[in-house]
């Protein structure tokens, strides 16, 4: 194993305000994830998954505490700065998917490079390549609201991916699928950790794709503990 982690996080702590007294999610998170391996966060509903992946990915700031990619403090970065590193290096995948409905699958997955600056046509290559391997190269252009679930989620994956980032955050990426379409997007997560050597991070309450990860850690009463399942 490499001896940087690709992610850590050391003493995360989060507070939320309220009107009957501050409210206390994570209270104290360490964290360690090695290049390559695929790792879920479990717990119930509530406890706090969404705020901790939202914070190793640099989406929410806590109230205490640090978060390193590849030993670097990416909370030292000005907002702006953490935006353009969001998007460079950073691959999230949540459970609704988040497609702009007046862009097709192709415009979609497309759109990070462009806002990244990349030139279209490579973007266009790239995008198309990856719509393709996930199996909806017959749909590069098909009406957003037309496509399944499944189908939506795996533009949501290709999206994440089009920037080859060198980790991925999954929120309930199989929160919001029938059984089949999530099957399908599970074993679409653990081919690409094998075939790019990505690291994957998912919080999810689906046990069946927590079972397949590397290492399952269960979020209560705002800490973290690695767990068996």
């Amino acid at each position: 194993m490499d001896k940087i982690p690709a992610l850590e996080a050391r003493n995360l702590h989060k507070v939320f305000p309220h009107p009957e007294g501050e409210v206390e999610i994570l209270r104290g998170v360490d964290l360690r994830i090695w290049p390559s391996e695929k790792v879920a966060i479990v717990g119930p509903s509530g406890v706090g998954k969404t705020t901790l992946l939202h914070l190793l990915g640099g989406l929410d700031r806590p109230s205490r505490g640090q978060v390193l990619h590849f030993g670097k403090d990416i909370l030292s970065l000005s907002d702006e700065d953490l935006s353009v590193y969001r998007n460079l290096h950073l691959g999230f995948i949540f459970q609704f998917h988040y497609l702009l409905p007046e862009f097709d699958p192709l415009e979609n997955v497309m759109l990070p490079g462009l806002l990244a600056g990349r030139p279209r046509r490579e973007m266009e290559e790239r995008a198309r390549e990856l719509l393709q391997r996930l199996g909806l190269g017959h749909r590069l252009h098909h009406r957003i609201s037309g496509l399944s679930g499944g189908e939506r989620q795996r533009v949501a994956i290709a999206r994440a991916l089009v920037l080859s980032p060198r980790l991925i955050l999954a929120d309930e990426p199989t929160g919001n699928l029938d059984v089949d379409s999530a099957r399908e997007v599970t074993e679409i997560l653990l081919q690409l950790n094998r075939k790019y050597d990505t690291t994957l991070v998912v919080a999810t309450h689906n046990l069946e794709l927590a079972a397949r990860m590397d290492r399952v850690f269960k979020l209560e009463a705002g800490r973290l503990r690695e767990v068996s399942l």
